[in-house]
């Protein structure tokens, strides 16, 4: 069944998204609001006004990336404090959150989440009122909840990526961040000598920073100290994978059971391939279980 195009769905965003949002004022430090990150374990946080939380912007875990100095927010530690880490993560939220932020009506529909999602590539969409007051926030996985009730046959395999952009271990998170931003992944493989290690995600960035792991490298408060550690310190010891063989019903439970974004897809002990939510997304929405 593809529930988007099913005229009997009555699903609305209200009734998938998750309505305790963890939310910060403007005024919250960089740092502040990285530790908010990490403490919940989230990978975006809406920012609104504390008196009318109304929503004013979002900052996720690929803008802590490019903060780091995967792109343009780089500026505000290389620029304006000359390379001095410590005083740019104290700079208030603001100067680094997005202000124009797609979002969705509680009454919008799934077909609307669904758009947004696939479309312009955005992984979790803030739910506000006609007030602009936040009311809730609707994620991938949200939608992938719904979608992967239905069982299918249609295999990892055809909906994986096969032509990977891998580093090595001893790679600097710096290079790191800088590839991220550049292809905008989420997250990196990485292999030696064709054994997986793992996989690095701005998840695994984020929380460097948001539990303080950080402070440990400081010794002049230069951002280097903070980017010239090899990828291989920051990588979780937890490390779930799938196989080409494996439905898309298999790969998406698997997902939300444990947590993650992604799997690794694993043949004859080889990296063959990576699946994520948003294929996952895109691969049921299009109906292909069906075929």
């Amino acid at each position: 069944m593809n529930l988007r195009n099913d005229p009997e769905n009555r699903i609305t965003v209200s009734t998938i998204a998750t309505s305790k949002v963890i939310s910060a004022p403007p005024t919250m430090r960089i740092y502040g609001a990285i530790e908010t990150l990490t403490q919940w374990g989230f990978r975006r946080l809406p920012i609104v006004d504390p008196g009318t939380h109304r929503l004013k912007g979002i900052i996720t875990a690929r803008d802590v990336i490019d903060f780091l100095g995967g792109g343009e927010l780089f500026n505000l530690i290389n620029v304006k404090h000359s390379g001095n880490f410590l005083a740019a993560i104290n700079e208030s939220v603001s100067k680094i959150m997005k202000t124009e932020v797609r979002t969705l009506r509680p009454d919008a529909s799934l077909n609307e989440a669904l758009e947004i999602i696939l479309k312009d590539r955005i992984g979790g969409i803030p739910v506000v009122d006609e007030d602009g007051v936040l009311t809730g926030i609707v994620t991938e996985r949200d939608v992938l909840k719904i979608l992967c009730r239905s069982h299918a046959a249609y295999h990892v395999e055809d909906v994986m990526t096969r032509s990977l952009l891998v580093q090595q271990p001893d790679c600097l998170l710096s290079t790191v961040t800088k590839v991220m931003t550049e292809h905008q992944f989420r997250r990196l493989p990485i292999v030696k000598n064709d054994v997986l290690f793992g996989i690095i995600t701005a998840t695994d960035i984020v929380r460097y920073i948001g539990t303080g792991r950080v402070f440990e490298k400081l010794v002049t408060g230069n951002v280097g100290e903070v980017m010239n550690i090899p990828v291989r310190d920051l990588l979780s010891g937890n490390l779930f994978t799938t196989d080409p063989d494996a439905t898309i019903t298999d790969a998406a439970r698997a997902m939300m059971a444990k947590k993650v974004g992604a799997l690794p897809v694993i043949e004859q002990s080889r990296l063959v391939g990576l699946v994520t939510e948003f294929d996952l997304v895109k691969a049921f929405d299009s109906g292909v279980n069906n075929r």
